[in-house]
């Protein structure tokens, strides 16, 4: 293992940030290549745990001689981020200086331009220079994992239909309880990588076999806990070992069970009125058209003062949000469905 670090000067005079790398060497020039990153929305911290507890996992079979493909990994993807506060609550999701979402305006390039992502890097601003340098390392690996969490939320993942069904067996290993199958049009770390892999050639390629870039949600912000990211961690190890980066004599994989939904079938609920949020459906649920998903009291104590929201078709709620308060257009919850939404919305990512 070895374990360096990328120096981001910051923007202003005496500013500096730190990002530590980890580096497994693997023994077959043929394996396929991974890299993991974790908290590029600084204060979401699940994936992070689990990338502790898999580099003990990774430090045993590099022991053992058998890692075979190169693996790099960023436990803490967002040291600015992870700098920031306001009031004493982390934001660790928009740079607060250009109101940017850090997993946003990733510069869209091909394989073939990979390196001018890190050239004359003193053009630009802190926060680009690190998506800059992040995309680089990315882009030299064939297995990407983007680790993230929602709210309150089951595990599930985004994953490009340019990936699906053969990344399945990622969704089996992390026993994601849903799969969003997106379009991978957006500038979006994941969707970053797999613009440069599609455009390789120049012409777009609507299948990558053999490789994968995806955003892993590993549940709420809250569901940092040892046993689950020790379950986590065996889960991803058992992925590397059934893509053949590590070698090992573990089980096959079981098949993954759970919907695969298109980001045109979300549910995005939406508050329609600002007021106190009472919740009767929990993530997890799975709820038929016209089931009471949530009372929104707009006018307390008054009659008449309070404003239900129903579901608008059969599905699996599989986020909600933590807040108890909403304003007008506040996202409540996602419902996973088999038909399309009826809903008028920009295509792309479903949040900002």
């Amino acid at each position: 293992m070895n374990i360096s670090e990328v120096i981001i000067e910051g923007d202003t005079i005496g500013t500096s940030f730190r990002l530590p790398v980890i580096r497994f060497k693997g023994s077959d020039p043929t394996a396929p290549k991974v890299y993991l990153q974790a908290a590029l929305h600084a204060n979401e911290l699940p994936g992070t745990a689990l990338l502790h507890f898999l580099c003990e996992h990774l430090r045993k079979a590099e022991a053992d001689g058998a890692i075979r493909g190169d693996i790099t990994i960023v436990p803490q993807a967002n040291p600015i981020g992870g700098a920031q506060s306001h009031f004493g609550d982390p934001q660790g999701r928009f740079d607060l200086g250009s109101r940017t979402n850090f997993n946003r305006e990733f510069p869209l390039v091909s394989l073939g331009e990979r390196e001018t992502l890190i050239a004359d890097l003193d053009r630009y601003t802190a926060v680009d220079r690190l998506k800059r340098q992040l995309l680089h390392m990315a882009l030299g690996a064939d297995l990407v994992l983007d680790l993230h969490c929602d709210d309150e939320s089951l595990q599930y993942a985004y994953i490009d239909e340019a990936f699906w069904p053969e990344a399945s067996d990622l969704a089996a290993a992390l026993d994601m309880a849903v799969v969003f199958l997106a379009d991978g049009e957006s500038s979006a770390f994941e969707e970053a990588v797999g613009y440069a892999w599609k455009y390789e050639t120049g012409e777009k390629a609507s299948r990558l076999p053999g490789r994968l870039s995806t955003t892993l949600e590993l549940r709420g912000t809250r569901d940092v806990y040892p046993d689950m990211a020790r379950k986590d961690a065996r889960g991803l190890f058992h992925f590397l070992v059934a893509r053949g980066v590590v070698a090992s004599d573990a089980n096959p994989l079981t098949a993954f069970t759970g919907p695969a939904t298109p980001l045109d079938n979300i549910e995005m609920i939406r508050a329609p009125l600002s007021g106190t949020v009472l919740f009767h459906r929990n993530i997890g649920d799975n709820v038929e058209a016209g089931d009471l998903l949530a009372t929104i009291i707009t006018a307390p104590g008054t009659e008449g003062g309070t404003v239900d929201l129903q579901a608008p078709q059969a599905g699996l709620i599989a986020t909600r949000t933590s807040q108890r308060f909403a304003r007008r257009r506040d996202n409540l919850m996602k419902i996973a469905c088999a038909e399309k939404t009826k809903a008028v919305r920009k295509p792309g990512t479903l949040e900002a």
